[in-house]
């Protein structure tokens, strides 16, 4: 008879969440480290460049890759014959040990979730609660897959009930350019195929759990229909020339992965959820031996990669920047920003806007001054702020017109692109877009020296903050004049491509 242990239980999912917090899987670095040799657009082999250098950061220094430290999704798959020494509920052991993983003191993760999600949204302070998938079945153990979920590529998830007789290659290939780059591609595609529409959502959630394994799978060949799908999807959603970050290139998926279940007659149920480029996921097994530890993998495994720009790049000054100095931005170009910057992203930009309809003066001079979307990890040691990388900008698209025509803010950061309503704000006030890359929060925070809150100190994370940075690495993503390295970059590359597929086709 096979006996779980509480402690156990709680112990095992504590590690899991803390070492892949910091340790990206073998297989993802192996894949990204192929689509930076491989890859031909400047901007995206930096990009990649800035994600892998991230990651050895990380590993090195045991921080999170990210600053969106996720919300925690469980896959537990029990044993008829366990047999539990436990005062807890399964669900509860599983939140302790998520609340023990987020308030570690040497490694302390964001706590990300929001009580109440209609109304109040309040912090529940320890990122608890999971979400957690149940599955009974035959033996005598509990097998676990627990992966950390950031907000950005979770929010890019699609869904659709399509006809039978429609086509699920032509849905995704019409479905992920509507997604844009706030999943931070490159990433892997998870599809889930029949069954109900919650079905679908399950299965494509849980098949990213598995290893990036479709270069295997194309030496080997196809042995079924899903495998055949995985080929075809992976070849042409690359040919959409999204790139990485949406910055134009050859590679915007490392790997596409199905799993599919009987369905009804009338039904097509189709849902695709995008992993980022902070893919987090790890799986063990207790069989009533004790806690399963995650085994650290060989900083052998990460490339040594050396990161461009440093004499070529242009500086900015962020203390002494001018409107003239913003209007020579040029689309595509890296930039390295010193000097200070002020924080904000959603609950602040709410809040700001509130004080604006009601005549109220700002906490914050925002004239001339540049923000940046970021909630960022608490620090720990010796570190002026945690990883602090950027966040989704879209969601901030519909505070831009006020905020630019009422304050006098003259730039911002953050990452993906930026929406109509938005681009046309920044052209009507000369204003200016740069993206930091998302992935690389670690590095990022490389570059703050100092970070204090200067407004909004009850919404934690969400607070306005004060960064002093130092050459911290961005590029114009939308310029003064309105132009969009997202929608250029990516319509650029797609014309590469299908270069490339004419001229392979006339050889052949």
């Amino acid at each position: 008879m096979v006996i779980i242990k509480q402690d156990d239980v709680i112990d095992s999912i504590a590690d899991a969440l803390q070492f892949i917090s910091y340790y990206h899987p073998s297989d993802f670095i192996t894949a990204m480290h192929a689509a930076w040799q491989h890859e031909e657009s400047a901007a995206a082999k930096d990009a990649i460049a800035q994600i892998l250098v991230n990651s050895r950061m990380c590993a090195e220094g045991r921080r999170p890759i990210c600053q969106d430290t996720g919300i925690v999704t469980v896959f537990v798959k029990v044993g008829m014959e366990v047999q539990w020494d436990a005062e807890l509920s399964l669900t509860d052991m599983i939140n302790e040990g998520v609340r023990r993983a987020y308030l570690h003191p040497d490694n302390v993760l964001r706590a990300s979730i929001l009580d109440d999600p209609a109304g109040a949204r309040t912090n529940t302070q320890d990122n608890t609660p999971a979400v957690i998938h149940y599955e009974i079945v035959a033996g005598d153990q509990v097998s676990v897959d627990v992966a950390a979920k950031g907000g950005g590529s979770e929010n890019k998830a699609k869904m659709a009930m399509l006809n039978p007789s429609d086509s699920i290659v032509d849905w995704v290939l019409k479905t992920v350019p509507t997604m844009g780059a706030g999943w931070c591609p490159p990433g892997m595609l998870g599809i889930g195929i029949g069954g109900t529409a919650e079905k679908a959502a399950v299965l494509a959630k849980e098949v990213l759990m598995e290893p990036i394994d479709i270069q295997a799978l194309m030496a080997r060949g196809p042995q079924n229909r899903a495998e055949a799908l995985r080929l075809e999807l992976f070849e042409k959603v690359n040919q959409l020339g999204v790139g990485a970050q949406g910055l134009g290139g050859l590679t915007t998926v490392l790997d596409v992965k199905i799993k599919d279940f009987p369905t009804h007659a009338a039904s097509l149920p189709v849902c695709m959820i995008p992993n980022c480029a902070a893919t987090r996921h790890a799986h063990f097994v207790l069989d009533g031996s004790g806690p399963v530890l995650q085994t650290p993998p060989d900083l052998a495994n990460w490339p040594q990669i050396t990161l461009a720009g440093g004499d070529t790049s242009r500086r900015l000054n962020l203390d002494t920047v001018t409107p003239e100095d913003v209007q020579a931005l040029q689309p595509g170009e890296t930039v390295l920003l010193s000097g200070k910057m002020l924080t904000g992203r959603d609950a602040a930009h709410k809040r700001l806007i509130a004080m604006l309809d009601n005549g109220e003066t700002l906490p914050v001079d925002l004239r001339g001054r540049m923000i940046y979307y970021v909630g960022p990890v608490d620090p720990v040691r010796d570190e002026a702020v945690g990883p602090a990388g950027p966040t989704t900008s879209t969601r901030m698209d519909k505070f831009t017109h006020q905020i630019l025509a009422e304050t006098g803010l003259i730039g911002m950061i953050g990452k993906a692109e930026r929406g109509p309503l938005a681009i046309e704000a920044i052209r009507e006030f000369g204003a200016v877009y740069l993206m930091a890359v998302g992935g690389a929060a670690y590095l990022v925070s490389k570059a703050i020296t100092e970070a204090k809150v200067v407004a909004f100190p009850e919404l934690g994370m969400e607070a306005i903050y004060e960064f002093e940075v130092k050459d911290m690495p961005v590029t114009v993503a939308v310029d003064s004049q309105g132009e969009s390295v997202h929608q250029t970059g990516p319509a650029k590359w797609r014309g590469i491509i299908e270069q490339k597929i004419a001229v392979a086709t006339l050889k052949g």
